[in-house]
């Protein structure tokens, strides 16, 4: 055969290949409804070892690399589960008749509750200046409206939500209020004012940015300040998700925070800056890279292309944020003492313990 002639029988072959993908996906949603009517769980871990075990079998016996084949075969699992997910959140249909309001609903966290929120039913109004044309119909100014909604969602930057917060307790709307943000320290006195005046008002951090499909592996952290039934409304949002809920204090969470999102947040930071520093170009040392620079390079590069005023807020607003910063220049330090001591035990004992603590925490 020709090279024309075989490259016309790849096509082929990719035809049949996303034809077989397609009447997978009419089966998966044949048993997501099934699983719906009969109350079954989404997701289902012994079936997957079994399909990804099959799947490396088959590839096996043909002569194919199983890792190939288990690659292919998560990209369809996950994208099955996406598929289950949706439908169940949508056969919920919680938000039947009732209407949410999302200041700050143009941005890209607000926009994703306003798709996941629809879903569910719910009427979605839009209280964003942005000029940006949206899905959902758009209120000029949030602090000219009744606020008559039963639930309103505060997608503001952190900088501007503790004032959302403060102005929404002055005007007592009757509905559950619950702010995104990623830190509750900014916030803290407008949490407080709400609950204070007797306001149903929650705190929630998604843990997930807005290009997420699938929840399922994702964490949702939820911040009680006082009014449990308000963090019961919220949570019971996400209810049909396969989401992780975990609810903690305030002070817990902006604590945790400096680690979980400041410090790796700084590491990276320090990565980038660094390399930008050391006048070599990065292709050139990607041709030269190790597995370790790659992936690190990766991280980086997201990080780097993420929105600079909210990293930002997140190093500048929490509470608890300089201590992580702290201990990064400590570590920092320590390391560069025991390299230009030469101090090779010193060291080892460095890594030994890192493995230490690493392993017990996993």
């Amino acid at each position: 055969m020709t090279l024309e002639e075989l490259r016309k029988r790849l096509s082929e072959v990719d035809r049949e290949l996303i034809g077989l993908v397609a009447a997978r996906q009419k089966i998966v949603a044949e048993i997501g409804a099934h699983k719906i009517q009969n109350a079954v769980p989404t997701r289902d871990y012994e079936r997957e070892r079994e399909v990804l075990k099959g799947a490396s079998a088959t590839a096996r016996s043909l002569g194919l690399e199983p890792e190939l084949a288990e690659g292919i075969m998560q990209l369809l699992i996950r994208a099955s589960l996406t598929h289950q997910e949706q439908r169940r959140v949508a056969a919920g249909t919680t938000g039947a008749g009732k209407r949410v309001l999302i200041i700050g609903g143009a941005g890209k966290m607000g926009a994703w509750f306003a798709h996941f929120l629809s879903s569910q039913g719910y009427a979605i109004e839009i209280a964003d200046p942005s000029p940006t044309p949206g899905a959902f119909p758009r209120i000029a100014d949030w602090r000219e409206n009744a606020l008559d909604h039963d639930l309103i969602v505060v997608a503001t930057p952190m900088k501007v939500a503790g004032e959302v917060l403060t102005e929404l307790a002055a005007r007592r709307p009757r509905g559950v209020v619950v702010d995104i943000g990623s830190l509750k320290s900014p916030l803290r006195g407008g949490l407080e004012r709400l609950a204070a005046v007797g306001c149903k008002v929650t705190s929630i951090h998604p843990m997930f940015g807005p290009d997420t499909r699938l929840l399922s592996g994702r964490h949702i952290v939820f911040c009680d300040v006082g009014v449990p039934e308000a963090t019961r409304a919220v949570r019971a949002l996400f209810a049909s998700t396969m989401a992780e809920q975990i609810e903690m204090s305030v002070d817990d969470h902006d604590r945790l925070m400096a680690y979980v999102l400041g410090l790796s947040h700084a590491l990276n930071l320090a990565f980038f800056t660094a390399l930008a520093a050391s006048d070599e170009l990065v292709p050139r040392l990607q041709r030269m890279s190790s597995t370790t620079f790659d992936a690190q390079l990766k991280v980086a590069t997201l990080v780097a292309r993420d929105n600079p005023y909210l990293y930002f807020d997140i190093q500048t607003l929490n509470d608890y944020g300089a201590a992580s910063l702290q201990a990064l220049r400590a570590a920092t330090e320590r390391i560069e003492r025991l390299v230009q001591a030469r101090d090779e035990a010193g060291f080892v004992e460095l890594m030994a313990a890192g493995r230490r603590y690493l392993e017990n925490q996993v």
